[in-house]
């Protein structure tokens, strides 16, 4: 280095300095990080915000939410006010959605900068390990991060499991058919023998029946599917599309999580009988490969099943987090039971 001129060094540690300030890994915890309440912080200069809330002391647990860019907030009013008895929750909400900022720039977001944020975020907390709660396109984030971080995942709970979601819309095809045959011969028009997906649900229905059909994937209780719509329209939460718009720009419609056996961490998946958005198989077969992972079925539940069943939801939560995660911390002791047994 003696030969190399002073100004192109200092140049040159400028360079590795800002590139590990960019790379997880490098971060301090933040002193109050942990502390209740709402927080932000900067990841590769976008601005995150999340939210610490509940009665726990241990390993934190992360909410990802679905979407993508739907944000935290019906999980925050449903799903978590019973888990925050007992644990420790940070809820975050994800870049370009909900309180945290909206980059208008596709290149600000890929699978890879997402997770990359969540260990942004680990990192933050200071904690050696976290707990992921993902939700629908919240469980991909999740899974993705403990293949490239699992010494961090102490355990993953996935609600409404999206592994596959080609598989996903085939399996909705095929449903349409055996309901709706008319609206199957439309939905298949245009489309090469043989297609996967068999048919394109946008061609079955127009108007009013079109959104009665997705509203019906989504929720076997109609009046369900308008709380979250209420929640999920309100200004600060509402949908902007630009990760949306960016990811499946990238191919996300193509995604297919391939790595279910490399999983080693404790899983549990719960899925919505009546959920035809993500489907029973494809989670029931990521189930099946991974090496450690318990399933369970709500019957009557649909895509939002922490809304359909919050009670139902915690109980399950709950009492597999008291065996699989000795280090949450729970604010109730380690007597929880659960009612699931039957389901």
């Amino acid at each position: 280095m003696k030969n190399v001129p002073m100004r192109l060094c200092a140049a040159w540690c400028a360079a590795l300095i800002s590139l590990a300030l960019s790379t997880p890994g490098s971060a301090a915890p933040t002193s109050g990080a942990l502390d209740r309440g709402s927080h932000t912080f900067q990841s590769t200069g976008v601005r995150l915000w999340y939210r610490v809330a509940g009665q726990g002391t241990g390993t934190p647990i992360i909410f990802l939410h679905g979407g993508p860019g739907e944000g935290s907030q019906v999980f925050q009013a449903f799903g978590g006010p019973e888990l925050e008895e007992r644990w420790r929750l940070v809820y975050l909400d994800q870049r370009g959605a909900g309180r945290s900022e909206r980059p208008k720039d596709a290149s600000k977001y890929s699978m890879r900068i997402l997770v990359d944020d969540v260990e942004r975020l680990r990192q933050r907390l200071g904690s050696q390990k976290v707990v992921l709660l993902g939700h629908s396109f919240g469980t991909q984030l999740a899974t993705e991060y403990a293949v490239k971080y699992p010494a961090r995942v102490q355990a993953l709970v996935l609600a409404a499991a999206t592994p596959h979601l080609l598989r996903s819309l085939d399996l909705q095809c095929e449903r349409l058919g055996r309901l709706d045959p008319a609206a199957f011969d439309r939905a298949i028009q245009g489309l090469r023998t043989g297609a996967f997906p068999r048919c394109d649900t946008r061609k079955a229905y127009t108007g009013p029946q079109a959104e009665q059909f997705r509203m019906g994937n989504l929720y076997p209780d109609l009046r369900v599917g308008r709380i979250v719509e209420q929640l999920d329209s309100a200004e600060a939460a509402r949908n902007s599309g630009e990760v949306a718009g960016a990811l499946f720009s990238q191919g996300l419609l193509r995604y297919r999580f391939e790595r279910a056996k490399d999983i080693a961490a404790p899983a549990l998946l719960i899925a919505g009988g009546k959920d035809y958005q993500a489907a029973l198989e494809p989670q029931v077969e990521m189930a099946a490969e991974m090496r450690n992972a318990h399933f369970i079925v709500h019957p009557r539940s649909g895509h939002f099943l922490f809304v359909d069943d919050p009670q139902r939801f915690a109980d399950d939560v709950n009492q597999f987090l008291v065996n699989a995660c000795t280090d949450c911390g729970s604010a109730a002791g380690d007597g929880a039971q659960s009612n699931s047994a039957t389901r």
